[in-house]
């Protein structure tokens, strides 16, 4: 191996921990981390860094296939597009390694059925999660968590005092301009 082992690790959420990934990678040079929903991939910054960074002869070890790829279009789609510039990828949990000679036959049909079994469950996962909501409002039950605190709301209203257009605050919160107003209009209801 001539090039670097560079490391991608990838967290749904911000409070959540990538220990465990970044153990599973084992030794890498370089490790590039997100802390967002794979739905969007503009928003992955670091993954966005990664490829930039890579160069022919670097290895990409990835902790399991669903952490790169929120598909299986998207997970293949990234996968060419290391390989395509001579970086080999490497899913570690799944133990297979793709590169630009492509995968093993075997790999190669390990990585479609495991990707697609990944979707599936992640389609799963949505539907049993829409099915429980959908239960619970008819029980009367379900009351969405604000996505904006108090401590964000009074930030988000001494920002607005001191001239700052709405869209901005928005964007400094990372909330949708529509959520700001949202938050907002509850705070002037109460």
């Amino acid at each position: 191996m001539s090039g670097q082992v560079v490391g991608y690790v990838r967290v749904s959420a911000a409070d959540q921990s990538p220990g465990r990934q970044i153990e599973v990678l084992g030794q890498c040079h370089k490790v590039f981390t997100d802390k967002i929903s794979g739905k969007s991939r503009a928003k992955r910054q670091a993954l966005i860094e990664l490829l930039d960074y890579i160069r022919d002869g670097d290895t990409v070890r990835v902790a399991s296939m669903d952490r790169l790829g929120r598909d299986t279009r998207d997970l293949y789609n990234l996968v060419a597009e290391m390989t395509d510039k001579g970086t080999a990828v490497e899913f570690v949990s799944e133990n297979i390694t793709v590169d630009r000679d492509g995968a093993s036959p075997l790999d190669s049909l390990m990585l479609g059925i495991l990707a697609a079994f990944a979707e599936f469950e992640r389609k799963r996962i949505r539907e049993r999660q829409a099915e429980s909501i959908a239960l619970a409002k008819a029980k009367g039950k379900y009351v969405q968590q604000p996505k904006l605190g108090s401590k964000e709301l009074e930030q988000a209203q001494a920002m607005i005092d001191m001239g700052i257009p709405k869209t901005q605050v928005a964007a400094t919160l990372e909330v949708s301009r529509q959520t700001l107003y949202n938050a907002l209009q509850r705070v002037a209801d109460d």
